[in-house]
């Protein structure tokens, strides 16, 4: 019989209890008790869930309070120096202090603490899912220090569940996390961390487990010979430890590492034919006969309704070869999907039909099993019928192409992704213009999304409000945030972003081609959850989304303020995309819609626009030989949505919480005038790809972390911009925080951005 099992499920809730219950705890509003008591019901709904759809095997240790590499690292006892409790071990308020820094007078792990910034954030492979990197010291020491994974597993088993617990391998915890300190290679510690592997498993396997995951996405990666050798190593150590293995890759294809991947010493092993289905006939024949295979065919990334006839060709190919050694799942975790489509009851009823989040898509593998196991069985025809007729009425579907906008795409030349003049000489015409001191000030975009804002928007979609009520309560907002801004000294404005839910969503309501759900959240870190858009059909621009809103904003001053707008790229990644086209021609329709928001800016007076691409890095491919096919559209659209403006009007762009080494070239080749990144958690060390690269244009590295409610002093903020400063002419320098203000209250941006301001001042004396 094959089996069918889920590799992990969403946390939050399908009302973001958790995102909920963590700010109320963070505000002093719940205590440790209520925190536990609503994790505890969370853990238990999703499991009584993914049972009542069907699965066979359910995952435990996918629940995260902040971030399930954060997790692992408390675990582990990984725990930088600045975050140890003095005494006994660590706890949540530990595990919260790592994650989101820590003030003076505050308590982490039990104990006073001095001040102590969060750790470094980052993506999760090429997903809009950030974790918190592990720091690892030369002399680093493992020790099993938290008991989380156990209670989980000892809760979902006094449930009646039958459980496999989740636990990130060795090899892929330490490839991603940083050394600290002096450089040593991380490797080097492989030894001191499987003994704590060891013990975690002998737990487990007292606790009547039978089967563990063990996540080793890196396999999917480009991976140097000595870590290869090193999984060798390490699972031929892991062996002799009590329980069956599953080793779970996904987010892509194995290539060069399945031999490796196959031969493994361990019990199972797990591949994604979503994003590499080239790799299965391969397997099929590599892998070892007493080996289980699972098969992650239901896409753990998108909200498409599986294509179950062409799911259940395969994998009945797999069931001749495997029999009961075959495993059915989703592709990756479904951690990246919303939770239950059930709840949209505003989606036509042709869409929705179209759709699957987490529920749905448990449903799906449990329905492949069946048909697998019993295939006569009139549930199984009752679903594939319906199943075809979904593939069919979206294939015929009027409402997804659209010729006028193939018509432009078709027309596109080379000369519309050009800027007029070459940086050097558009610089010199925008200093003249736009007049700005030496070290230049400003903010990425958004200020605090305050409750007063959010009840407009909500009583102007419920009717409670009138367009121009709503409008008059966004202005005011905008007046605010602009008196703000004047008073503090900044340089180049911003209007806000009050009228923004989103800075994705937002755009694509005013786009044609895109749809929305009510409850589609999915967790992006810690509490911070998005609502992605859906993009079921050909995009564009009816009407014009930013001018009057930011044509509104320069009418209140004198100074400069900057346009604010998503990008193409970053539009496309943290949307549903379709699975019809290709994500180069998506990539293209959403630029022609912006370059429409761009010259009508222009046209307004709005001497700086910032088209921000937050996820560029993000969607670059797992392997390097894709990397350069990738690169070549992304930059395309950047630039074709940039380059209509005159020399005179500056364009930024914005980039976070990425590594940009491997991508700087192409940044580079984006020509924006004005570059800002995050640079404040690994204390401008992201600068040095710009440094060793020349790169030619402006920066603004970021100079304090806005996802930590803790404020920098001026000295800090000093400190980092000498550092900056060495790597880049001052001449080319601005002032910024890390990224947008929306989640963080007024008073602390305030005091924070004072602090900016004037250390902007003191590099201009001193420096300028």
């Amino acid at each position: 019989m094959a089996l069918s099992h889920s590799l992990g499920f969403p946390r939050i809730g399908r009302d973001r209890e958790l995102k909920k219950a963590l700010e109320a705890h963070w505000k002093g509003e719940l205590d440790e008790a209520g925190l536990q008591a609503v994790g505890r019901q969370l853990r238990a709904t999703h499991w009584q869930l993914q049972k009542e759809a069907g699965i066979d095997l359910l995952p435990v240790g996918d629940f995260a309070w902040y971030d399930q590499v954060l997790t692992h690292s408390l675990t582990f006892g990984v725990i930088p120096e600045r975050f140890r409790p003095h005494s006994g071990k660590p706890t949540l308020g530990t595990l919260f202090g790592m994650a989101r820094g820590v003030s003076q007078n505050t308590c982490c792990g039990g104990v006073h603490a001095q001040p102590a910034s969060a750790q470094e954030l980052t993506k999760w492979f090429d997903t809009n899912y950030h974790y918190l990197v592990p720091e690892f010291s030369v002399d680093q020491q493992f020790q099993l220090s938290c008991e989380q994974l156990f209670d989980e597993v000892a809760e979902a088993r006094s449930l009646g569940h039958n459980v496999k617990p989740v636990i990130i391998g060795p090899l892929t915890y330490l490839w991603l996390g940083k050394a600290k300190g002096s450089e040593f290679d991380r490797l080097d510690l492989l030894e001191r961390l499987l003994p704590v592997y060891g013990e975690i498993l002998q737990r487990l396997a007292t606790q009547g487990v039978e089967w563990v995951q063990i996540d080793e996405p890196i396999l999917a990666l480009d991976l140097p010979q000595v870590w290869k050798n090193a999984f060798e190593r390490a699972y031929n150590i892991l062996q002799r430890e009590p329980g069956k293995k599953l080793i779970a890759t996904y987010f892509g294809g194995l290539e060069d590492n399945l031999g490796l991947a196959a031969s493994l010493p361990v019990d199972g092993l797990h591949i994604d034919l979503v994003r590499a289905p080239e790799q299965f006939p391969s397997i099929l024949d590599r892998l070892p006969a007493y080996k289980v295979l699972s098969l992650g065919v239901v896409n753990g990334r998108n909200i498409w309704r599986n294509d179950l006839d062409s799911t259940l060709a395969i994998l009945r190919q797999a069931h001749e070869r495997l029999g009961e050694r075959l495993w059915v799942a989703p592709s990756c975790s479904l951690l990246h999907s919303p939770v239950d489509l059930v709840r949209e009851d505003k989606l036509d009823d042709e869409l929705k039909s179209w759709l699957a989040f987490a529920v749905q898509k448990c449903e799906e593998v449990a329905l492949l099993t069946t048909a697998l196991n019993d295939p006569q069985n009139p549930a199984v025809h009752t679903a594939l019928a319906k199943s075809r007729a979904v593939q069919a009425s979206r294939a015929q579907s009027p409402r997804i192409h659209k010729p006028a906008v193939q018509a432009r795409l078709a027309a596109i030349s080379g000369a519309d992704s050009q800027r007029q003049s070459p940086f050097v000489q558009r610089i010199e015409q925008q200093r003249a213009r736009l007049q700005l001191p030496a070290f230049p000030t400003t903010t990425i975009g958004s200020f605090p999304q305050t409750a007063s804002i959010r009840l407009a928007r909500q009583s102007f979609k419920a009717g409670k409000l009138s367009a121009a009520e709503y409008t008059e309560a966004m202005h005011s907002e905008i007046r605010h945030a602009v008196q703000v801004q004047e008073n503090l000294g900044l340089d180049v404005l911003v209007h806000g972003e009050a009228e923004r839910n989103d800075m994705v969503e937002y755009f694509a309501e005013q786009l044609d081609g895109y749809a929305f759900t009510r409850f589609g959240w999915v967790q992006s870190y810690g509490s911070r959850c998005v609502k992605p858009a859906v993009i079921y059909g050909d995009l564009s621009r009816p009407h014009a989304m930013t001018v009057a809103w930011i044509g509104y904003a320069q009418a209140l001053t004198q100074k400069v303020m900057k346009g604010m707008l998503t990008g193409p790229v970053t539009m496309l990644m943290w949307s549903f995309t379709r699975d019809d086209i290709s994500r180069e021609q998506q990539a293209q329709q959403l630029a022609l819609a912006i370059r429409d928001e761009v010259l009508d800016l222009e046209t307004a007076g709005i001497k700086i626009i910032q088209i921000d691409e937050a996820a560029f890095r993000e969607g670059l491919p797992l392997r390097q030989a894709q990397w350069q096919g990738y690169l070549d559209w992304a930059t395309q659209a950047f630039r074709l949505c940039a380059s209509g403006v005159r020399d005179e009007t500056q364009i930024h762009t914005h980039m976070c919480y990425s590594e940009f080494n491997d991508v700087i070239e192409a940044i580079a080749a984006m020509d924006a005038d004005v570059i800002t990144i995050e640079t404040s958690r690994s204390d401008m060390e992201l600068l040095q790809a710009f440094e060793a690269f020349d790169y030619p244009n402006d920066i603004g590295p970021g100079v304090y972390d806005i996802h930590s409610p803790r404020v920098p002093d001026t000295a800090e903020m000093t400190k980092l911009l000498r550092k900056a400063a060495q790597r880049i002419p001052v001449e080319r320098l601005w002032v910024n925080p890390d990224c947008g203000l929306k989640t963080r209250g007024w008073a602390e941006t305030e005091a924070a951005l004072v602090n900016m301001v004037a250390a902007a001042r003191q590099l201009r004396t001193e420096l300028a």
